[in-house]
C-alpha cells in the first residue's frame, strides 16, 4: 500500500505509537495527531529514532473540527486508525461526563471531517469490554454484547461501535461511496518494541497488570495487587488474554489491508487476541524470569465485575485478516522490562 497515506489519532499513546511504527515500516505514509493528554513527544521522537525517519505530527483535539480540518487539508487522508480517547478505567468512574464527552465527540466529529474530505477506511480501536455472556469464557464475535459495560470507558466503547455500524450502514456516507469499517476488539495488550525505545508510560499509578509489575520490578512501586486468588481456576488466579503489543500493532496492518478491500457499506468487527489463557501467577513468574527476581506482591479483596476466564476466539482474525500472533508470553515481559529498566521514569528524562 505504498503511497497510501494513514491517519492515527492517539498516536503517540502506547498501541497508537507501537502501530505507526509498523505502518512507516511498512511502506505507509503515516500521519500521527494526538492531543498529549495521557501520551509523550517521546514517542513521536522513539517512532523516529526505530523508522528512521522524521515523523509527520500534529498536536491537537479530535474534538476540534477546526484542528482535524487543517489536517485534512494538508494531508490526502486514504484512511484512518482511530486510537484517541481516555482510556483510564478507574478515572472513567470517577469523571464519566468527561468520558462519554471526549470519546464520543471524538469520534463524531472525525466522521464528520472523514465525510467532508471523502475518506471512507475507518480502522476503530475497540475493546473486548463490550462483550456480555458470562457463562462463556471463549469470546467471539458473535457473543452478546452487553447493555452495561462494567466501567462509563467500557460504555464509550460499545457505543461508539454502534455509533460506527450506524453511520456504516446507514445513509450518511452515501455521498462519497458508502463507509467501510474494521472494528478490532482487543484483550490484553502488554510488551514493548524489541528495541527498547518504546513501550508503555502510564501517568500515575498504572491500571494494567504489566506496567504495575515493571514498576515494582524497578522500585517505583513497592508491591502488586492482586485482585482474589481463589477463582475456580487452576491456581486459584484469573485467566486472561495477553497479546504482545506489537502482534497487535500488526494486527492493525492486517485490519487496514482488509478494509482497504471493501467498498459500500460496511462494518465488522474482528477479535484480536493470542487466544490462549494466562494467569496472574503465570505473568507474575514470567516477570520473574526476566527481571531476574521475585516480585513482591499481596493478595487482596476481589475487583467488582472480574471474571474467572476471559480470552478471545482468534478464528475470525485469522480466517479474514491471515492474523496470528507470533510472540509468546516470555518475549512480552522480557520486552515490557527492557523498556522499563532502560526507562524507569518513562518517557521523562
Amino acid at each position: 500500500m505504498v503511497n497510501k497515506t494513514i491517519l492515527i489519532t492517539g498516536g503517540a499513546g502506547y498501541i497508537g505509537s507501537h502501530t505507526a511504527v509498523e505502518l512507516i515500516q511498512a511502506g505507509y505514509k503515516t500521519v500521527i495527531v494526538d492531543n498529549l493528554y495521557n501520551a509523550s513527544l517521546g514517542a513521536v521522537d522513539a517512532i523516529g529514532e526505530i523508522t528512521s525517519t522524521e515523523p509527520i505530527f500534529y498536536k491537537g483535539d479530535c474534538t476540534d473540527s477546526q484542528f482535524l480540518k487543517k489536517v485534512f487539508t494538508e494531508n490526502k487522508i486514504d484512511a484512518v486508525i482511530h486510537f484517541a480517547g481516555y482510556k483510564a478505567v478507574g478515572e472513567s468512574v470517577k469523571k464519566p461526563l468527561a468520558y462519554y464527552k471526549n470519546n464520543l465527540d471524538s469520534t463524531i466529529t472525525l466522521l464528520e471531517g472523514m465525510k467532508e474530505f471523502g475518506c471512507t477506511k475507518f480502522v476503530f480501536s475497540s475493546s473486548a469490554t463490550v462483550y456480555l455472556d458470562e457463562n462463556v469464557v471463549k469470546y467471539n464475535e458473535k457473543t452478546t454484547k452487553t447493555n452495561r459495560p462494567f466501567s462509563p470507558y467500557g460504555t464509550t466503547k460499545l457505543v461508539q461501535e454502534y455509533i460506527l455500524q450506524d453511520t456504516a450502514l446507514g445513509e450518511e456516507f452515501e455521498s462519497v461511496g458508502g463507509l467501510q469499517v474494521v472494528s478490532l476488539r482487543y484483550f490484553n495488550p502488554i510488551g514493548a518494541h524489541s528495541s527498547g525505545n518504546l513501550g508503555e508510560d502510564p501517568n500515575g499509578i498504572p491500571n494494567n497488570l504489566a506496567p504495575y509489575i515493571t514498576q515494582v520490578a524497578v522500585g517505583k512501586l513497592d508491591s502488586l495487587p492482586i485482585f482474589g486468588a481463589d477463582y475456580s481456576t487452576p491456581d486459584g488466579t484469573p485467566l486472561r488474554d495477553y497479546i504482545h503489543v506489537v502482534d497487535l500493532a500488526k494486527g492493525h496492518l492486517a485490519g487496514l489491508d482488509y478494509v482497504f478491500k471493501q467498498s459500500g457499506k460496511f462494518f465488522d468487527p474482528i477479535n484480536l487476541g493470542a487466544g490462549k489463557p494466562v494467569s496472574v501467577f503465570e505473568v507474575i513468574a514470567s516477570f520473574e524470569k526476566a527481571v531476574g527476581q521475585k516480585i513482591p506482591y499481596k493478595i487482596v479483596e476481589r475487583r467488582a465485575g472480574d471474571l474467572p476466564e476471559f480470552f478471545a476466539d482468534c478464528a475470525k482474525a485469522k480466517e479474514v485478516l491471515g492474523f496470528e500472533t507470533k510472540l509468546d508470553l516470555d518475549s512480552m515481559t522480557a520486552d515490557s522490562w527492557h523498556w522499563q529498566k532502560t526507562h524507569p521514569n518513562g518517557f521523562s528524562k
